[in-house]
């Protein structure tokens, strides 16, 4: 009263909050040699106000957000965030860090898998008649596919082999005048002598010349005269697969149907039967509702349910030991909030269930529930001075007291 200003100060070690590096060197502050940053508030009387951060003006709203990322304030409307059981459970885990990191991680791998096969149990057992059914027109379909027994291609390659033997007089024309042209008449005539003779004839001629331009061109004609006999050769085998076959054009022809009939039905060559036979395999693994199929997943069940509980034990264990620490930490804080005698305990429970739960495990003989989290209940409790009964923080403990009790949690982690 009777200040013409008021002035608010702070230095604050940015450390490793990257949200607060960023508000600071977006702002253009200057950072201390240590690290740290200092921040000022100024109000004048008449209500209007400054801001500096590490020696630089900026608007109010920048201190705003940099007291989001630094400053955690508690009143006593944060009793209702520490009423939430998972926040209790949350704030020992917190303290634990890795001996309940480790455990929790394993426990939820390995109760996801568990989740899994009771489903898939579960759906097996229920949808047994709709599953037998369609079970039945995958099988139909792969033994209608394996009797055709289709190669990869097969109807590419069977459409040309079809359109070779229904023209085969055509291609034995053209296949016989282009090796004649090549290799000269069949019977010999010398009157057609073909390529390979007029090659013949044009060597003949240069090797017996004196002129040594013309005999270099030799080789040449020599190179020339191995390929066409390469080709004359090539020409003669597609003549002798050429001869005329009633027969294999029937079958080749026959298979062909047998192939049309599968793309017909299941996909659209004979690649795609194949992959859809593949997919059924692999949807039918999934669809034995046999009692045999159905024991094997109810022993992986059970399996997974042990080996659930040893990490869900291993879990509570962990959380039992920090709870026991964390409480006595706080209890110590809260010495120094004007409650000296008061005393917190941190409880972890099992919850209970019976059998008609979807998620019960059985640990150490008692059936719990087994959630995300573990299956442990954890519940804050507060004692208010020597002799009084332990009891839930939100009974025990008033708002201002309760809002010291999150100042000490905080304190702790």
């Amino acid at each position: 009263t009777g200040m013409l200003k008021a002035f608010v100060e702070g230095r604050f070690e940015l450390g490793g909050a990257e949200g607060a590096t960023r508000i600071v060197t977006d702002a253009g502050a200057e950072v201390d040699e240590d690290g740290s940053v200092i921040a000022l508030r100024a109000v004048s009387v008449d209500g209007r106000s400054r801001a500096h951060l590490g020696g630089r003006s900026v608007p109010v709203g920048v201190l705003a957000d940099l007291s989001e990322q630094l400053i955690a304030v508690h009143g006593q409307n944060d009793q209702l965030r520490l009423l939430r059981p998972a926040e209790q459970r949350a704030v020992i885990d917190r303290f634990a860090g890795e001996a309940v990191t480790e455990p929790l991680e394993q426990y939820r791998a390995v109760r996801d898998e568990w989740l899994a096969v009771v489903a898939e149990l579960t759906e097996r057992s229920t949808r047994s008649r709709e599953m037998a059914q369609q079970a039945d027109l995958l099988r139909h379909g792969l033994t209608e596919i394996d009797a055709v027994a289709p190669e990869p291609g097969e109807d590419t390659e069977l459409t040309e082999q079809i359109k070779r033997l229904a023209a085969v007089d055509e291609l034995r024309g053209a296949a016989s005048a282009a090796h004649a042209a090549v290799a000269g008449s069949p019977d010999g005539d010398p009157d057609v002598p073909g390529a390979l003779g007029l090659i013949g004839e044009a060597t003949r001629h240069l090797t017996g010349s004196e002129d040594a331009v013309l005999r270099e061109l030799g080789p040449r004609l020599d190179e020339a005269s191995v390929l066409l006999s390469e080709v004359g050769a090539e020409l003669g085998s597609y003549l002798e697969t050429l001869d005329a076959d009633p027969a294999l054009l029937e079958k080749v022809l026959a298979r062909q149907a047998d192939l049309k009939r599968l793309t017909r039905k299941y996909a659209a060559d004979v690649d795609g039967v194949l992959a859809w036979a593949d997919d059924a395999r692999r949807r039918m693994s999934t669809m034995d509702t046999s009692e045999e199929a159905l024991a094997e997943l109810a022993k992986r069940r059970d399996e997974l349910a042990t080996t659930l509980a040893e990490h869900a034990l291993r879990l509570s264990e962990a959380r039992v030991e920090a709870a026991a620490e964390l409480a006595e930490a706080i209890t110590s804080e809260m010495s120094g909030l004007a409650m000296g005698q008061a005393e917190i305990e941190i409880t972890v429970e099992r919850r209970t269930v019976d059998e008609s739960d979807s998620h019960a495990v059985k640990v150490e003989g008692r059936l719990v529930h087994a959630g995300p989290d573990g299956v442990d209940d954890v519940e804050l409790l507060l004692r208010a001075h020597n002799g009084a009964p332990p009891l839930p923080v939100h009974k025990a403990a008033s708002g201002g007291e309760l809002s010291r009790v999150m100042l000490a949690i905080e304190v702790v982690l």
